[in-house]
């Protein structure tokens, strides 16, 4: 019999690495290592360097990160840019000193320029400037992304970048303040439904176009990624340009969003903006070519995710209740 790979998920807990690891789970040729934040700080070099070469590790999943929405990284810019640099170099580097020869890391939409071309093809990196509201999170996810590449070229290494767009689903932060619009607005919507508040105020005049995938599409995406060849990889990359868009090549504005969330929340009251707060970047859609060419497309329309995501909101509020 053939020995199963050993395939480190880092970030497990988080949303993105949680789902990889319940994709990697329905798999029999796969033995799973996973470490928590009180067994390994990721920030740490030399525990991160000890971790992996102990672990005989064959591939790793880098989902670990620092994450947040709009006010979050206003409001902690030097702990967004310096906790996804040390997390994304140490665990590389690490896995490079180990000889692991395959790696796949998950960066960010907002790694484009705040004035890309829409739809948003990966040529567009570093051709322009960044949207203020999160350039810290950005030039890590980019420098992440050129941590790989490098290493490729230098080592011969097999380091994979993915993108995905704007992701939601199980495990999601619902943070009134610190989260991403659309658990953020589930949550508001919800309380409000429950008070039975006539109004909910929106931030942003409600025009920006957002692209949403769900995260268990995401983790087959990066499955689907991480187990091409790595003749096909190469075919459809390129040595400094070697990141891969995952999304669905589909948006909606934010006040379409709020819509869709009013009703599954069984809010009936009345929506309205607070035009004074950032809107952030007014379009964010992915060009997905390169992935769907490689065989890989988005499963769950958002009106199901979006059901399926307030269901797990319900069964699991008591664990964020009052955070």
């Amino acid at each position: 019999m053939t020995a199963a790979r050993r395939i480190y998920v880092a970030g497990h807990r988080g949303m993105v690495g949680s789902a990889i690891v319940r994709h990697l789970e329905q798999r029999t040729d796969v033995d799973l290592v996973v470490a928590t934040h009180e067994e390994l700080d990721l920030v740490d070099q030399r525990t991160v360097a000890e971790f992996v070469s102990s672990q005989r590790l064959d591939e790793v999943y880098l989902a670990a990160a620092r994450v947040g929405g709009i006010q979050a990284n206003n409001s902690f810019p030097a702990d967004f840019i310096y906790d996804n640099l040390m997390i994304e170099a140490n665990i590389i580097k690490a896995s490079h000193d180990a000889d692991i020869q395959k790696l796949i890391f998950l960066g960010s939409s907002c790694i484009y320029p705040r004035n890309a071309p829409q739809p948003m093809p990966e040529e567009a990196l570093l051709t322009g400037v960044l949207e203020p509201t999160n350039e810290p999170y950005a030039i890590a996810k980019i420098a992440g992304i050129k941590l790989c590449e490098s290493y490729n070229r230098q080592h011969g290494r097999d380091y994979r970048s993915v993108m995905p767009t704007n992701l939601y689903g199980p495990g999601d932060s619902f943070h009134p303040d610190n989260s991403h619009v659309l658990p953020a607005l589930l949550r508001r919507f919800d309380e409000a439904a429950r008070s039975g508040a006539g109004e909910v105020t929106i931030w942003g005049s409600g025009a920006p176009r957002r692209e949403f995938l769900h995260v268990d599409d995401m983790a087959a995406a990066s499955v689907h990624i991480m187990d091409l060849d790595a003749s096909t990889y190469a075919v459809s990359t390129r040595p400094m340009l070697s990141h891969i868009n995952v999304g669905t090549g589909e948006d909606c504005t934010v006040a379409e969003l709020a819509t869709q969330i009013a009703d599954i929340t069984g809010f009936a009251g009345r929506i309205s903006h607070d035009a004074t707060k950032p809107d952030g970047t007014f379009r964010k859609l992915m060009d997905v070519s390169r992935l769907t060419e490689l065989g890989w497309t988005f499963t769950i329309p958002l009106a199901d995710g979006l059901r399926t995501t307030y269901d797990w909101f319900l069964k699991n509020e008591g664990s964020f209740r009052g955070r």
